[in-house]
């Protein structure tokens, strides 16, 4: 196993899903419903799903697209996403 992209991809994912919205969701849900497991496991399997898709899109893309592409691509998005969110556009 390729532990070092393991690690970074753990570190990368955990740090940027920190206080995002999906948690908000789980909290809400959870105090809501008062069935925190069920909750949990809706949650994981969700993310599963959601994550399955991303790296298949991404290991597929990544055979005709250089990283840096893929990557400076994303990385606009972003900005205009942003861009977007502030000026209330979106």
């Amino acid at each position: 196993m390729a532990w070092k992209v393991f690690i970074i991809t753990f570190w990368s994912i955990f740090l940027a899903e920190l206080a995002d919205k999906t948690q908000f969701v789980g909290i809400g849900m959870s105090a809501k419903s008062g069935r925190p497991l069920v909750v949990l496991l809706g949650s994981v399997l969700a993310y599963t799903v959601v994550t399955l898709i991303s790296v298949f899109i991404g290991a597929t893309i990544g055979k005709y697209l250089k990283p840096e592409l893929i990557r400076y691509t994303a990385a606009s998005l972003f900005i205009i996403i942003g861009i977007f969110i502030f000026l209330k556009l979106l």
